[in-house]
């Protein structure tokens, strides 16, 4: 039951990561991947909010890997971010890409620790 429940919250997943990636690049146009910017800090958010929840809270841990791995993880994407980043290197935006990466994993690792405390104070 609960690699049904991970295949039914990847599906879902990636099509919010779809979602939450057009409606950034509709507002603030497609030349940097703010899109999957946005996804990868939200979801990190997410999954450290989840993570401290759990550890705090004794969430089960077939929710956990349902939303964690199945939900988050599929609305989390290393891959289209290593792509976009590929793309702004391929046409010279050196600068772009670098600044990219290293605000990417910033605002990741600040958001996760984020969520991580958040989960652990409800």
């Amino acid at each position: 039951m609960i690699v049904v429940g991970v295949a039914i919250a990847g599906g879902l997943g990636a099509l919010l990561r779809f979602a939450v990636d057009r409606a950034v690049r509709a507002r603030v146009g497609p030349h940097l991947p703010w899109g999957i910017l946005v996804v990868n800090v939200t979801g990190s958010l997410a999954l450290g909010l989840l993570v401290g929840v759990a550890d705090h809270h004794r969430l089960g841990p077939s929710v956990l890997t349902v939303v964690g791995v199945g939900l988050l993880g599929s609305y989390t994407t290393f891959s289209t971010l290593a792509y976009d980043t590929a793309g702004l290197a391929e046409r010279g935006q050196w600068a772009a890409a670098a600044g990219i990466l290293a605000v990417s994993l910033a605002l990741g690792l600040a958001a996760a620790g984020a969520g991580l405390g958040l989960g652990a104070a409800l």
